[in-house]
């Protein structure tokens, strides 16, 4: 009796119950919103102005809060091994819940400090950290497909959270904005995670892809299937090359996408476009990322991934030399349809690579480093940025410098097809 209570799902469907857990997962990721760039920069300005705070400082509380984040993330990953997916995605709820009604109550650069850190510890790290873990544990061949599922909740959020928090803060206050999102969380994500998350297909008396038939040989193009069958350690992975390439790769998205996020109505005031410009971007970024990243995902799934990330890195390089000459609202359009393109090739790609090349019995714990590299980046991305702008009053140095790590991490991808668990244990 135990046996069958335990193997049975939450709610009972006519279809794989793996893509039930793609939803939630992808409501955890738009649940990460709060604690992104994208939302976080809009309540910026009302800080400055309530609490007569200078930008730069604002900016480096800011920073500092999140390079704390990312050190502590690396934890977060281990508990995922330890505890599950379903445990720690309920904590991690509640916990940011918490953080964001400690938000709507600031009242010094202290606070804030503590404020931005639990919102990029809780929010950009693990809420997006947890269900990357999850999804492949549900799915091997169509695991492409269900990362690109996934992350229609990550495109809903940056498209939907910058304008209704604009519309919060607007309606109701910047306070009561944090305090509306964190009961959401409460109300919202928390039971629908305890409910129906469930830590792998077993639980529920499934397989992997929901498929129990055996794949004939030509059945399946997807080139990574053996590899997802072998699990490395943490210490086995770091053992490899392609392990460190990959891991450089992380950084680089993290860095220039959160340094352009940050300073886009800057970047874009410089060239004689107003605010409406720069959020246009922001949003035509979204709307095109999301179909891009179903293209992606089948991609993935029938090609090498190194290949596909360093198509992604080489966009990076075209979408910055593309910024360096917006200078119209055509160009600006054009900047935000190739940035949103490279952008849901890359959620993809840095999704898929760590359980393509490592496996998932291990992936909380590769997957949290590899998380704390990439908030670590975005901690590091706008700091040079507002350097260059202060000192030479504009960004065209800088956004030539930052070409220098898409050319890199491009090289690097291509140096790095998996590795083979054999030659590792032979």
């Amino acid at each position: 009796m135990t046996k069958h209570k335990n193997t049975k799902a939450p709610l009972q469907t006519s279809f794989y119950y793996g893509w039930i857990i793609v939803a939630v997962a992808g409501l955890s990721v738009f649940f990460s919103g709060p604690g992104q760039t994208y939302s976080v920069s809009i309540f910026i300005d009302y800080y400055i102005e309530d609490f007569g705070y200078s930008r730069s400082l604002v900016s480096g509380i800011y920073s500092g809060a999140t390079l704390c984040a990312g050190f502590a993330l690396f934890m977060m990953g281990r508990l995922v091994d330890r505890f599950g997916q379903r445990t720690m995605m309920v904590v991690v709820g509640i916990f940011l819940s918490m953080a964001l009604f400690w938000n709507a109550f600031l009242l010094g650069p202290i606070m804030m400090f503590f404020g931005f850190f639990m919102i990029r510890l809780f929010g950009q790290g693990s809420m997006t950290l947890i269900p990357n873990t999850l999804v492949p544990q549900w799915f091997i061949r169509k695991r492409g497909r269900a990362l690109s599922v996934m992350a229609i909740g990550g495109f809903a959020s940056s498209a939907l959270m910058p304008p209704l928090n604009t519309w919060m803060i607007e309606t109701a206050g910047w306070r009561a904005a944090w305090g509306i999102w964190g009961a959401l969380l409460l109300i919202v994500f928390v039971p629908v995670a305890f409910f129906f998350v469930r830590n792998q297909p077993k639980l529920v008396g499934e397989v992997p892809d929901g498929n129990p038939k055996p794949v004939k040989d030509g059945d399946d193009p997807n080139p990574n299937i053996e590899v997802n069958e072998k699990s490395w350690t943490l210490k086995e992975a770091m053992a490899t090359k392609a392990f460190w390439f990959i891991l450089f790769c992380v950084i680089v998205p993290a860095l220039v996408n959160t340094a352009i996020t940050f300073h886009i109505v800057s970047i874009m005031g410089l060239r004689g476009l107003d605010t409406g410009v720069a959020a246009m971007v922001l949003t035509l970024m979204a709307i095109i990322g999301f179909p891009v990243t179903f293209l992606t995902g089948y991609l993935v799934d029938r090609f090498q991934v190194h290949y596909i990330l360093a198509i992604t890195f080489f966009g990076h390089i075209f979408t910055l030399l593309l910024l360096l000459f917006t200078d119209t609202w055509w160009l600006a359009v054009a900047f935000g349809v190739l940035w949103g393109f490279v952008n849901g090739f890359e959620r993809i790609v840095l999704s898929i690579v760590w359980p393509n090349y490592f496996g998932r019995e291990h992936l909380g714990s590769i997957k949290g480093l590899a998380q704390t590299v990439m908030v670590i980046g975005s901690a590091l991305g706008p700091l040079p940025f507002g350097i260059f702008y202060d000192w030479l009053g504009g960004y065209q140095e800088v956004i030539l410098l930052t070409i220098a790590f898409p050319v890199t991490a491009g090289i690097l991808a291509l140096s790095s097809p998996q590795p083979k668990y054999e030659d590792y244990h032979g």
